[in-house]
């Protein structure tokens, strides 16, 4: 897999918090950012996409596409998330067409 170098700022403190976190983590203090930008990526699309479903801009299939997880995975997460679900019969056909 090709990869990129991404460099970013930080405060003294934050560095010092995210090298602390790494090696009481036991890993290395790269891998242990991947990790944790992986993961903040993968709540933000999810918050993103629970947004965009509760306005009614996009069906729930449109809303597990964004946030990258299949629609059972997604539907599991937002009743963990006690996000109300409503499916209907308009949505399951728009869903279909898609």
């Amino acid at each position: 897999m090709k990869s990129v170098t991404v460099s970013m700022r930080l405060s003294t403190a934050e560095a010092e918090r995210l090298e602390r976190q790494a090696r009481e983590m036991g890993v290395e203090r790269p891998s242990f950012l991947k990790q944790a930008l992986r993961r903040g990526v993968s709540d933000l699309l999810f918050e993103r996409s629970c947004d965009a479903y509760r306005r009614g801009e996009v069906t729930l299939s449109r809303a597990a596409e964004i946030s990258g997880l299949s629609l059972r995975d997604m539907i599991v997460r937002m009743q963990r998330a006690d996000l109300e679900i409503s499916y209907g019969v308009d949505d399951l056909a728009s869903d279909l067409r898609e």
